[in-house]
């Protein structure tokens, strides 16, 4: 499944998070996470189906983080790369900072650099 959508901003606080849960994710899932996420707005609402689930307890959260493998393509898919949406519990349940059209991707690299991203150019995700 191919999932396309426009790099947007993010609020800013993907940084605290992915530093609370970096030690877990590098246990859980073998990467160091470069610390920010790559917010992407699809044309529709994606349900994350979890190939982990993080708990609370694990980072001192107070909910769930689903986490579900991906890559991420170029819009001419010539760059591959493997990452990870994440998706807090409240935000799988549009009760949170962004509804189910906002995916937010970590990896271990900074997409935005690594690919010249600027807010509304088109990235694909493969599930």
């Amino acid at each position: 499944m191919i999932l396309a959508g426009n790099v947007i901003s993010g609020l800013g606080t993907a940084k605290m998070w992915v530093k609370k849960i970096e030690d877990v994710f590098q246990k859980k899932l073998d990467m160091k996470l470069f610390p920010g996420t790559l917010n992407i707005k699809l044309k529709e609402g994606y349900t994350v189906v979890p190939d982990i689930i993080i708990k609370p307890n694990e980072f001192g959260g107070t909910q769930n983080v689903l986490i579900q493998t991906c890559n991420i393509r170029d819009e001419k898919n010539q760059f591959v790369h493997k990452a990870f949406i994440v998706r807090a519990e409240k935000n799988a349940n549009n009760m949170g900072d962004h509804n189910t059209d906002i995916v937010e991707i970590v990896s271990d690299i900074n997409f935005r650099e690594k690919l010249n991203l600027k807010d509304n150019d088109i990235i694909s995700i493969e599930i």
